[in-house]
């Protein structure tokens, strides 16, 4: 029921049409996958459930296992003009491993995202601390964050996209 009454209010706000509304988060209609999986608890989809929940131990955040280059990707199934990207950090361990992470955006699967253009680079990012990263307009499909270069594991307690309709 929800879903066919969101559908009707976004077609009649115009957002079809190009607008930005600053209140929809477009990463929760997108499909969430990662290079790995830590344990049951770290599935890519939870960067993506509205919980902002900051204590990974608590079953909200997308975690991969320790690797080289660990990658977090939304498919948001359409192309958008990219406003900007939102990363919330853990506060339960491991606090620093997203400095130095890269946010990446475009229509590109190559290299599972990692090809696509840099929107932004997380210099540092505190226990907790939600940092909004600006991509000006950049058009795509798919948001990658990475951690380029080093060995580590990627964790995400949520992400919001926000943008518009690319087809203007």
């Amino acid at each position: 029921m929800f879903l066919p009454v969101l559908a009707v209010i976004l077609m009649m706000s115009g957002l079809g049409n190009g607008h930005v509304d600053p209140d929809i988060n477009l990463a929760l209609q997108g499909r969430a996958t990662q290079s790995s999986l830590q344990n049951y608890l770290g599935n890519a989809i939870n960067a993506v459930d509205g919980n902002a929940n900051a204590d990974c131990s608590l079953g909200s955040c997308s975690i991969t296992d320790t690797e080289q280059e660990p990658w977090w990707r939304l498919d948001l199934l359409a192309s958008f003009h990219i406003v900007s990207v939102s990363i919330t950090n853990r506060i339960d361990i491991d606090t620093q491993s997203l400095n130095g992470a890269e946010i990446h955006t475009g229509d590109s699967l190559e290299n599972n995202g990692k090809s696509n253009p840099r929107c932004a680079m997380i210099m540092s990012i505190g226990a907790g601390e939600t940092q909004n990263f600006r991509c000006n307009g950049m058009s795509g499909r798919y948001i990658t964050v990475l951690i380029p270069g080093r060995q580590g594991s990627l964790a995400l307690p949520e992400v919001t996209v926000y943008g518009s309709d690319h087809h203007h």
